[in-house]
Formats: structure tokens, C-alpha cells, sequence
């Protein structure tokens, strides 16, 4: 995943879900930053990262407390297109145990809306270690699904197939005078991370060390989220923060 240096940003393809192969299974990525796997007609999300603002808020810092109502109007988009019969968030879905728990009101029924008529999971994170009864569905720390192990961090060394979140990825490329830094889904063919769904959560940049920890160097594809849709990016095209 080396980074050549003044790479031109080369954005091969502009279109709003593209599939990607995980062994024999197929899903679809979303540029929302959702990923859809349609044979369990199960719907992934990564890192929603619910009442961060109000976590920090707690502590003094201020940001706007409007992250956790647009991260879930954005997931009730991606639910309503799809229809999945299930969906499994990643782990990290509250920026923490309380958060989980002290929800507001209107924010957890939005939850429970969304839960209505289909099974609901959410895998527990190094921020959610224990996600509160109140917000509905059932918690696991990671699941094992026709031979596709879903947890939040991804492991290495790995055997089979493992899709995660944890690590915000995010691809930088510049040319002709811009500079195009965006969160996006990595793969090496055996694992798939997802981007970080979250309204105010960072990204780490898809060079660093904490990726060629877990990702093998010579099939690495990126896939870029944009503002309309997603752009497969060369890796060769990849350029450090």
C-alpha cells in the first residue's frame, strides 16, 4: 500500500453502490458507507458513534448535539432502500456505555422505528463494551455468518473471511490543484472495513501502519465515498496525510 509521490487523482467511476467479493459472497457498498449483503438481505453499518456530541458536551466541549439525529436520519435512508431483514452494526454505534443509556427520548424511538419488523444486532466496541437493554435489539461481541466472521476491530493474523469497522478508514489523493480527503471501504479480499458512519467521527488514513497490520499489500482495492457516489481509487493514487 505504498504511496507514490504527486500521483495524479485518477476517479475511474462515479456511481452510488458498487459490489464487492468477499470470498464467494457478494455485497454492495453503499456511498453512503453502508455495506449490503444481499443473500443475508443484511444491512452493515461501522462506527455510528451516537451522542458523541452530547459525550463531549458533558465535558465541557461544546459541538453542535445534532450528530446523533442526522447519523440516524442518514441510516433510516440507507434502511429504507435496501428493506434488509436484518441489520448489524459494528460495534461503536454510542461514543459510550452511557450514551447508550441516557439516549434522548426522540432519538430512541427513532431507534425503535427502525428496529420494527426486522431482527436487530449490535456488536459490542471497545466505546460500547455494554450497550444498554433500552435501545432494543440484541448485543453480541461478534457473529459468525455462512463462514464471514463480523466484529468490530479487525484481526490479524485472520483465517477466512472478516468484515470490521474500528478503524475510520479514510483515502487522500491530490491533483490538478485539489486535494480529496474522504472516508472510503478497503479491502484485501479476505476482509473488508468499513468507513465510519458517524456524523462526527474522524478517519485514519488508509497508509497507516494500523492497516498493513491487518490488510495483505498485494490486493488492496479502495472505494472512496463522494458526494454522489463512489470512485474506485488505484491504490498506486493513495497519497499520505
Amino acid at each position: 500500500m505504498g504511496a507514490r509521490s504527486g500521483a495524479k487523482a485518477q476517479l475511474v467511476v462515479d456511481v452510488t453502490a458498487q459490489c464487492m467479493r468477499l470470498g464467494e459472497a457478494t455485497f454492495v457498498a453503499d456511498a453512503c458507507g453502508v455495506l449490503f449483503w444481499p443473500a443475508q438481505s443484511a444491512l452493515l453499518v461501522a462506527d455510528l458513534h451516537l451522542e458523541k456530541g452530547a459525550h463531549f458536551a458533558g465535558r465541557g466541549l461544546f459541538l453542535p448535539p445534532y450528530d446523533t439525529r442526522e447519523t440516524l436520519r442518514r441510516l433510516q435512508d440507507a434502511i429504507a432502500r435496501y428493506q434488509p431483514a436484518r441489520v448489524i452494526a459494528l460495534g461503536d454505534s454510542f461514543h459510550s456505555a452511557r450514551c447508550a443509556a441516557d439516549i434522548a427520548d426522540a432519538d430512541l424511538e427513532t431507534i425503535h422505528g427502525l428496529q420494527r419488523g426486522r431482527e436487530w444486532i449490535w456488536i459490542a466496541g471497545n466505546h460500547d463494551p455494554e450497550i444498554s437493554a433500552r435501545v432494543g435489539g440484541d448485543v453480541a461481541s461478534e457473529l459468525l455468518i455462512d463462514g464471514m466472521t463480523l466484529r468490530h476491530a479487525p484481526h490479524a493474523p485472520h483465517e477466512g473471511c472478516e468484515i470490521a469497522g474500528h478503524l475510520h478508514p479514510v483515502a487522500r489523493l491530490a491533483g490538478r490543484g485539489i486535494s480529496l480527503r474522504r472516508r472510503c471501504f478497503i479491502s484485501d479480499g479476505r476482509r473488508i472495513v468499513l468507513p465510519a458512519f458517524g456524523a462526527f467521527t474522524g478517519g485514519l488514513n488508509v497508509l497507516d501502519r494500523a492497516f498493513a497490520e491487518v490488510l495483505g499489500g498485494d490486493q488492496i482495492s479502495v472505494l472512496m465515498l463522494g458526494e454522489s457516489g463512489l470512485y474506485p481509487v488505484p491504490p498506486r493514487n493513495l497519497l499520505p496525510d
